[in-house]
Formats: C-alpha cells, sequence, structure tokens
C-alpha cells in the first residue's frame, strides 16, 4: 500500500484579516489583509497543501474553521507587540507550518523571520506598499526599520507588487524581488449604469481622504461617493465624517461587507484615488474588474494605468486631476478605458492563475 503524500503546511499571518473570514465582524481591514486572504482560500482548494492563518483576537474561539482554513487567535490588535508578541509566537507554534507567509511590515514581520529561522521554517514576505522597498520606512521608523530589514533578508522568498519596486528594494535593502500582480476573483461583467466618482479605502493619512472632499466640494454637478472606514488609531475620522457631511453630492458610507464592495465599483463611472504612495492598490484591481476607469493624483505604479489605457494619472498636478475627471465621467473616452482595464486584469491579475506561482513557491521554499 502506498504511503499518503505528505501535505503541505502553510501558515499565513495577518491578525487584521478576521473581518474579511468572518464578515459580522465590523473591524477595520486593508489591501494587505484582502491580499493574504484570498491566497489562503484559494490555496485551500488545494487538496495537496494545509491551509492555516493567525488572525487576530476579535473574541472568537481560540481555533475556528472558515472557507477551508483553520484560523488560529493571536494577540488582540490594539495592544503592542512589543508585550503581546508572545500570543503571535503562541500561535505561530499551534500552526507548526512548513511556510510562514506575511505581507505589511511591522514589528510582527521580524518576529516571524525570527521564529522561523529558530524553528527552521519558511518564511515569504510580500510588500503592501512602495514605502517598503523604497526605503521610506526605515527613514520613518529607523529602529524598528533595522528589525524589518534583517526580515526582509533572512526571507526565503522577497515578493514586490511592481517591477519599479523590485528595482527600489534592490537598491535600498540589497534584497533581490520577486513580482507577483494582486490577485482577484473575476466574476462576469456587470450590466449597470455608471455615474460619478468613488473613493474606497481607510482613513490613514498616506491616502489623502481630505482631497476626495476638496474634489467633491469643487464638482457639484457630479455625485460623488465615497467609502471609508476608520483607519487604525485614526483620531481625526469623526470630523472627516463631519465636513463629508456638509458636501451636498457626496454620499459618505463608513463601511461596506469585503462581499458587497464590487458593486460600488461596477456603479462608479470613475474611481479616484488620492493616495501619496501605494504598492499597487487593490482597489485599481477592484476598478479595472468592474470596466470602471481609474483616475489618480499621484500613484501608477509601472506606469500601469497610461500603459494599458485603463485610466490617467495627474503626476501630482491638482489642476489637471480636475480637467482629467471631467474628461473620464463626460466623455466615451472613459467607457473605453474601463473595459482595458477590465480586459488587462482578466490577462494578468485572475486569482486563478496567479495561485499556481504561489504553490511553486511554496513547493520549492518548503523545509
Amino acid at each position: 500500500m502506498e504511503s499518503e503524500v505528505k501535505k503541505i503546511r502553510v501558515c499565513f499571518v495577518s491578525p487584521k484579516a478576521y473581518p474579511l473570514f468572518n464578515p459580522a465582524c465590523p473591524a477595520v481591514f486593508g489591501g494587505a489583509e484582502v491580499d493574504l486572504y484570498l491566497l489562503a482560500t484559494e490555496l485551500a482548494k488545494d487538496p495537496q497543501f494545509e491551509v492555516s492563518f493567525v488572525v487576530g483576537d476579535y473574541g472568537q474561539p481560540k481555533t475556528e474553521q472558515r472557507q477551508g482554513v483553520t484560523l488560529l487567535k493571536s494577540l488582540d490588535v490594539d495592544k503592542n507587540m512589543i508585550f503581546y508578541g508572545w500570543k503571535v509566537w503562541q500561535a505561530l507554534r499551534r500552526a507548526d507550518a512548513d511556510v510562514y507567509m506575511h505581507e505589511a511590515c511591522s514589528l510582527g514581520t521580524a518576529l516571524i523571520a525570527l521564529f522561523c529561522g529558530i524553528y527552521r521554517r519558511s518564511f515569504v514576505y510580500r510588500t503592501a506598499s512602495s514605502q517598503e522597498a523604497d526605503g521610506t520606512y526605515f527613514r520613518q521608523k529607523p529602529l524598528r526599520g533595522w528589525w524589518v530589514r534583517r526580515a526582509f533578508r533572512k526571507a526565503d522568498a522577497f515578493i514586490v507588487q511592481n517591477e519599479q519596486d523590485a528595482r527600489r528594494a534592490l537598491a535600498t535593502v540589497g534584497r533581490s524581488a520577486r513580482v507577483i500582480r494582486n490577485a482577484c476573483r473575476i466574476r462576469p461583467a456587470a450590466a449597470t449604469d455608471k455615474n460619478g466618482g468613488l473613493w474606497v479605502g481607510r482613513s490613514d493619512p498616506v491616502k489623502r481622504p481630505d482631497l476626495f472632499l476638496k474634489l467633491a466640494a469643487a464638482f457639484p454637478d457630479i455625485p460623488f461617493t465615497m467609502v471609508c472606514q476608520q483607519g487604525h488609531g485614526d483620531n481625526r475620522y469623526p470630523e472627516l465624517v463631519r465636513q463629508a457631511g456638509q458636501i451636498g453630492n457626496l454620499t459618505f458610507v463608513k463601511r461596506v461587507a469585503f462581499g458587497d464592495i464590487d458593486s460600488y465599483f461596477e456603479r462608479a463611472a470613475a474611481f479616484v484615488n488620492t493616495s501619496d504612495s501605494e504598492g499597487f492598490p487593490n482597489t485599481f484591481v477592484q476598478a479595472a474588474k468592474a470596466a470602471t476607469p481609474i483616475l489618480s493624483l499621484t500613484v501608477n505604479p509601472d506606469e500601469f494605468l497610461t500603459r494599458h489605457a485603463c485610466g490617467v494619472c495627474a503626476d501630482g498636478n491638482w489642476e489637471r486631476f480636475c480637467r482629467m475627471l471631467s474628461d473620464l465621467t463626460e466623455t466615451p473616452r472613459g467607457r473605453e478605458w474601463g473595459q482595458n482595464g477590465r480586459e488587462y486584469i482578466k490577462a494578468h491579475h485572475d486569482l486563478q492563475v496567479i495561485i499556481e506561482e504561489y504553490k511553486r513557491i511554496f513547493l520549492q521554499t518548503a523545509h
């Protein structure tokens, strides 16, 4: 009788991802959490892999099974990693995985790298922002950055979101990187009327939600929708909500469940990004797969918007940004760019294709 083939055990680590597995939990999550959630749930469909996920403490049981993934509770995400990191360590031990994957640098990144070094497990890391590759993170947080830089160098596989970040990581961290695009599940195109501008994200300062309010106020004849969760530790959020309430053509939505967000992108005539910096925003992927053109003030990774005619970037110029909004919402060009975006996403960001790249990495790096 042939022996059973040993499964590869993969553990994803992202404490704030729990609300994605349990939509009844109203807590905040971001693009990094979405990335790992999609990878984990898709990987769990393959019987060759056994998938676990270290999440935060939201009052749920110590261990849960959701969507084929074993969820392991660790620390309260509002607690300091320095004092409560041992709870993450315990969860990592309970996972007993061959490979641990993490995204979005923090002290937790260094903790996971240390754990993998001690127990001789593989560590796979993926950047969540260009600031992790271009040196900004290390300049802003030099002490923490020293530990994170060491973790990056010790990773068995180091992944970035675009070619620009691969070049930057080599220059600033001395680490070669593999580029893997953000993945998404693609559903049939929706037949909906498109109207107005949409902004989706957290209220983090780097995402500049205040600029979207400024844009909406400048175009009173265009309807705008802002889906904006409170960023972690953002004490200015109530003021943002108050200011949004004074703009008559702006609908402000505090939270939309991940499973319902696609309909917002499908109804928008333009998706607006006001961030100072991103890696490759998941919202770009969500907009493009909904055939919605993208208007970006500054962010254009690998010149994606212009090279593939999926939208436009104002290169930080506010007057140009405003002119571009009118062009997207009032001319047929916006619909053409939206269709270009959907074709690009189908060709390059399909989760069923991208998961195969990760499977190869997990198989190659598993100790």
